[in-house]
Parts: structure tokens; sequence; C-alpha cells
């Protein structure tokens, strides 16, 4: 059976957030992701993970997501926040325990070209993977569907994997968000398959709707079995949108995995 991790960034969003953790624990849930941790002390988070006997699974860079940004990893005039926020994310995972961050590439920001916003991209990774591999923290990237974000730079599979192969570290990896490769690409068994040396973690959420899995079109309890036999022990992010509360729409762990 796959691990989950609950995305509290998406689950259990009817309480405060520090609360989501116990919420997240009494569910059944051994792991955690979120956007991100910066607006909370160290210490305050450290200490919900380990009074609920959790594993902080993943968190971003640091951006301003109520902005409207979706990252900033490929504005060639924001360069040197980046850097910062690289070590700020170094901080924050070394104390929450946390094995890896991944890397928003952003929107393509107006007046940049494709061309300057790649190889702003690749050389903020290259930056970012040799920092992260220091700390012993592997990096990751993420397509997204450029229906939910228009502009997006990273938005397919094909996409990121020429960009690590261009970055050149054997600290970059692929986080698959099931839901944005529905949208974007399909073919998601054999993807899985036939990259899964490159994907450093695996999120998910059903098609339409960004809901439980079990609502839309994907066939998610085929999909598990398929990803138990390629060998995956990696955690899956549970980052979809409740249909209801939370706790109502749980169900389907047991119904389809």
């Amino acid at each position: 059976m796959p691990k989950f991790a609950a995305n509290l960034s998406m689950l259990f969003t009817e309480i405060d957030f520090l609360d989501r953790f116990a919420a997240a624990a009494k569910a059944g849930f051994q792991g955690v992701e979120y956007l991100f941790p910066y607006a909370y002390a160290k210490e305050d988070l450290v200490q919900r993970l380990k009074d609920n006997n959790l594993a902080q699974v993943l968190h971003n860079l640091p951006g301003d997501w109520e902005a409207g940004e979706r990252g900033i990893a490929c504005h060639p005039d924001r360069v040197q926040e980046f850097k910062q926020g690289v070590a700020q994310a170094i901080e924050y995972a070394q104390a929450l325990g946390c094995p890896q961050v991944n890397c928003l590439a952003g929107k393509i920001p107006a007046g940049t070209d494709q061309a300057t916003a790649h190889k702003t991209f690749v050389d903020n990774l290259r930056y970012a993977a040799a920092e992260l591999k220091k700390a012993n923290i592997r990096l990751l990237i993420e397509p997204i569907n450029t229906f939910d974000i228009p502009g997006f730079f990273l938005s397919t599979t094909n996409q990121a994997l020429a960009i690590i192969a261009e970055v050149g570290s054997d600290n970059l990896h692929v986080q698959y968000d099931i839901y944005h490769a529905q949208r974007m690409e399909g073919e998601l068994a054999n993807t899985i398959s036939k990259q899964l040396k490159s994907i450093g973690h695996i999120q998910l959420a059903d098609n339409p709707g960004r809901n439980e899995p079990g609502t839309g079109e994907i066939n998610y309890q085929w999909l598990f079995r398929h990803i138990d036999q390629t060998g995956y022990d990696g955690w899956i992010g549970c980052e979809y949108k409740p249909a209801a509360r939370t706790e109502d729409g749980l169900g389907w762990i047991k119904a389809l995995a």
C-alpha cells in the first residue's frame, strides 16, 4: 500500500494551520507536506511534528503565494532573492528533518522571452541543487498544467527531464503530480514506469475538479497497484481539494488503496 502524506495547504483547511497536524495524524496519515513553512517558527512546527508522530515529507522554496506568485526560479531579475530563498529553505528543512524541497519554476514574467527564462531556471537549479546536496537535501521540480496556471514555465514531464539533463546534477528530480500530468499529457502509468529513477516524489488529485481520488476519470485503484509494482517506495502527497469536509472524503484510501 502506498505511503500517503497529507498536504496541509489543501486538506483540513477548515481549521487553523498548526492544528492540521493533529487532524492529519488522527485521520491516519503518517506524513505531511505543505507549500511553505516560513510563516511559522521552526520550533513550533517541529513540536507539532513530534507531538503527532509525523514525518515532514516536503515543502517548497520560499515564495509569495498570496500575492499571486507561483515561484520565481525563471525570473531573471530575482536571482539573488532566489539564492537567499535556498538558504532559508535549507535552514527549515534541516530543522524539520525534511529530506527534499520543491522548486516552483514560476510564470514567465512579462517582457521576458522563453530563452532567457530557460537559462535563468537552469542556472538557478544548478546553484540550488549544489547547495542542497551539501545539506543532504534533494531538490525537486514540478511540471504544472497551464490550464490552472497559464504561463507557468515548466509544464510537462519531458521538459522537466530535459532540464534535469541540462543541469547535470544527480541531486535534481521530478516531482510527479498525477493531476497535472493527466491534464497536460496523460500516459500516467507508462511515464511512471519509464521515468521512475528520475521521480523523487508523487502527488495526487483526480480530474476534473482536482478532488479526491475516485471522483473523476483516473483509475486510481489500478494506478496505485501499478505504482507499487514499479517498486516506488516514496511518499504520495495528497494535494487535492476535498469536495466537502476533508474527513468526510477520506474513504477513498480504504476503497482504492
